[in-house]
């Protein structure tokens, strides 16, 4: 009797052991039938779209516009580009494009790029693969339609992302485009708040993708002191179509594009 009870300690310890060993292995095997797509995310590395580049030195940055609502500052923001000798990236949505073809026509025609930006604004991020091509393919026509050329740079709505929204974007022949640097011009906080927000941004740097609207209240205003600060700090002005990498790059954790001498092919994956 006292050697049993010496030795239940020991039993429990065993059992206890045992017990964990037990759960350890079948509450993944439970967790992977229950939410299969919970741990392929957990176990994969997220798609990232292009929120600034490595430029290897070259101290250029792209400012961008996102066309979704109004065009009354077109002509307005077309003139201040152009008396700054700059280019910018207009993303256009398919039914802006519908609403204002002759808009479209004076952007492009001025000589900056034009991107995709969706055809209905949707939160991209709740559509399936097939539905965000589709939208994105939409708009894609339109602009071709217009003007007969083949935009390749995409910015999801509102800046919603997920694995699904990226490869839709790929599977299109698109680059997914973000930013690093955002204006906040939506917001309407006022035009010296707009103008530090961009200048002093703690993100600013070589490679860098700055967010405007084209109908945001104050960015008019303030545009031409915008472009004159940054060519004061000595960035070039680019379009986005000449600031990014067109093949061989990665993309890494925080979204820098980045050149990949090592690769043959063109990659779009977070390291």
């Amino acid at each position: 009797m006292n050697k049993i009870l010496k030795k239940k300690p020991l039993i429990i310890t065993l059992f206890v052991v045992f017990f964990i060993g037990l759960i350890s292995t079948a509450v993944p095997t439970i967790r992977n039938s229950l939410f299969p797509d919970a741990v392929t995310t957990s176990a994969s590395k997220k798609k990232l779209p292009i929120y600034c580049v490595d430029t290897q030195g070259k101290p250029q940055i792209s400012i961008s516009f996102d066309a979704a609502w109004g065009a009354e500052d077109t002509d307005t923001l077309l003139d201040i580009l152009n008396k700054n000798d700059v280019k910018a990236t207009f993303f256009l949505c398919g039914y802006w494009v519908d609403k204002y073809p002759e808009e479209v026509k004076k952007i492009y025609d001025a000589g900056n790029d034009i991107g995709n930006h969706s055809n209905t604004h949707p939160h991209s991020s709740q559509l399936s693969l097939e539905e965000n091509k589709k939208n994105i393919m939409e708009c894609h026509n339109k602009i071709k339609n217009l003007l007969n050329t083949d935009p390749v740079l995409y910015r999801p709505p509102f800046g919603e992302y997920n694995d699904t929204v990226i490869t839709a974007a790929e599977e299109c022949n698109y680059y997914p485009i973000q930013w690093d640097v955002d204006s906040l011009d939506w917001k309407e906080l006022g035009t010296d708040h707009e103008i530090n927000q961009v200048l002093n941004h703690k993100h600013l740097g070589n490679g860098s993708i700055i967010l405007f609207h084209n109908d945001a209240k104050f960015t008019p205003e303030v545009l031409d002191t915008i472009i004159k600060g940054l060519k004061d700090k000595g960035y070039e002005i680019v379009p986005i179509s000449q600031l990014i990498h067109k093949n061989n790059y990665i993309i890494n954790s925080e979204g820098r594009q980045i050149p990949n001498n090592n690769t043959a092919e063109t990659t779009s994956q977070s390291n």
